[in-house]
């Protein structure tokens, strides 16, 4: 005490230790700020939630009723409230100032005592909760969708699967590539990354349709999920080889090889492992007596391998898939199947609203000069984004009667997946403007104009031959 008395009086005033007193201060006021806006980003947040469900919901039963698929009016609902239209939701990304002129932050100041200095704050953390939600929301589906699925029909379409997921791959991006260079004059460069964009497919979107319309157990749709899945990977090891392209002029060959054989080993080795596991983890939930015991070991389960694939550089969500096929082989797949239910009805609609809400539209508009020339573009990868995608279907072998053209329209949606494509070219500065006009333009119309295709496709019933799964017996 004598020391720090000493110091405080004056004795060691030009050495550098007093620089901590501003430190401290700074972190005091920073302390103190978040004390003050902790509740207003709290309330931010239940607002968001409130539109988010609401434009699901409304938009959704709308569709529901003209006999479109509900995941549609997810996705038109988010439009609606987000950047293109209402302007509703907090996405900082999307705004020029900052997230500030949403209308949640807007209520707030008017209605939460939130000061214009500390709006910027709050709509950042306010946007990246969502998205968060989002991402668990996608988490969720690709575990349901796993426990909807059947791991041995995905091994025996296996073959069919990967002919369709290298094929969607390979022509989308050949045509696509050679096209902008020869018709457009684009660079060889950028020319690359947009043909990358082309091979992307939303796993999730299609997914929700399949469920939703009942196909998810067919022949076609185990081979639509089977190829997305590999799609995904595929398209993150391309976009990993065509984002070092651009950055170094080079391709790592180290990295590409990374990427497959983690993705390899992380497949396999978590379906097999958690195969060999599942008869101890069926014995431990039935000895635990606590509330939820099924529904959260088999979270921390999904969590956990969704955690091994994000921290691979890999994606979450296959980790979550995997997940769910390991647990669907086990005998608590209904019971578990029926529990998760509730949680996806509350997580996942976020996934589509965001989707939906992060789309900005106003590229489609022809009127203004400045989009004419990304229309061009656009008008060209849309036609080869859905043939290079349909085509898939023609390439499945030893499946006589099957729906070629259900499986083709099936990998069309480029959703969430593709705008993360124009967003790294964005960020790498290496897309034009009208070029990444080009790709938002192609991913969203594939993006809407695929559930409502997938669902004509698979109007006659004779058309899908769903698989007898023993357990559906009585």
């Amino acid at each position: 005490m004598f020391f720090v008395s000493n110091w405080l009086a004056g004795p060691f005033q030009n050495s550098p230790v007093p620089e901590v007193f501003p430190l401290l201060a700074q972190a005091a006021e920073v302390s103190e700020e978040t004390a003050q806006t902790g509740p207003v980003i709290l309330a931010g947040v239940l607002l968001s939630l409130v539109v988010i469900y609401l434009a699901s919901k409304l938009v959704g039963e709308l569709c529901a009723r003209i006999n479109l698929p509900p995941v549609l009016g997810e996705l038109i609902g988010g439009v609606i409230v987000g950047v293109s239209a209402l302007n509703l939701l907090v996405f900082p990304e999307s705004s020029s100032h900052g997230g500030t002129d949403a209308f949640v932050i807007q209520f707030l100041e008017s209605t939460a005592g939130l000061s214009p200095a500390a709006a910027p704050g709050v709509a950042e953390a306010i946007g990246e909760i969502i998205s968060v939600l989002s991402e668990i929301g996608v988490i969720i589906l690709l575990f349901e969708i796993g426990l909807e699925s059947d791991l041995k029909e995905l091994i025996r379409v296996g073959p069919q699967a990967a002919i369709v997921a290298v094929v969607g791959v390979a022509v989308p991006f050949a045509a696509g590539t050679a096209g902008l260079i020869g018709l457009f004059g684009v660079p060889t460069i950028p020319a690359i990354f947009a043909g990358a964009a082309l091979t992307a497919t939303s796993i999730g979107i299609t997914a929700k349709v399949l469920a939703e319309i009942q196909q998810l157990s067919s022949k076609e749709g185990q081979i639509i999920i089977g190829a997305a899945v590999l799609d995904d990977i595929l398209g993150i090891i391309v976009l990993a080889v065509v984002a070092s392209l651009a950055k170094t002029g080079e391709i790592q060959i180290s990295n590409i090889i990374y990427l497959i054989v983690g993705a390899a080993v992380f497949l396999i080795g978590s379906i097999l492992l958690g195969r060999f596991l599942s008869p101890f983890f069926v014995a431990l939930v039935d000895r635990m007596q606590t509330r939820g015991q099924l529904l959260i070991s088999s979270l921390i389960f999904a969590f956990v391998l969704a955690y091994i694939g994000a921290v691979i550089q890999l994606e979450a969500i296959l980790g979550a898939f995997a997940a769910g096929l390991v647990l669907a082989e086990t005998e608590k797949q209904k019971e578990l199947e029926e529990q998760v239910l509730p949680i996806a009805d509350m997580l996942v609609p976020i996934f589509f609203v965001v989707v939906g809400a992060k789309t900005d539209v106003s590229v489609l508009n022809p009127l203004d000069p400045a989009n004419r020339e990304g229309l061009i573009m656009a008008a060209f990868l849309v036609v080869v984004a859905i043939i290079g995608k349909t085509v898939t279907g023609l390439m499945v072998f030893g499946q006589p009667g099957i729906n070629r053209l259900a499986i083709g329209i099936g990998m069309v949606p480029r959703g969430e997946v593709g705008l993360v494509f124009a967003g790294v070219g964005s960020s790498l500065e290496i897309l034009s403007k009208p070029l990444e006009a080009a790709i938002i333009v192609m991913v969203i119309l594939t993006t809407f104009l695929a559930p409502p295709f997938l669902r004509l496709v698979f109007k006659e019933p004779e058309t899908a031959e769903p698989i007898q799964n023993p357990s559906e017996g009585a």
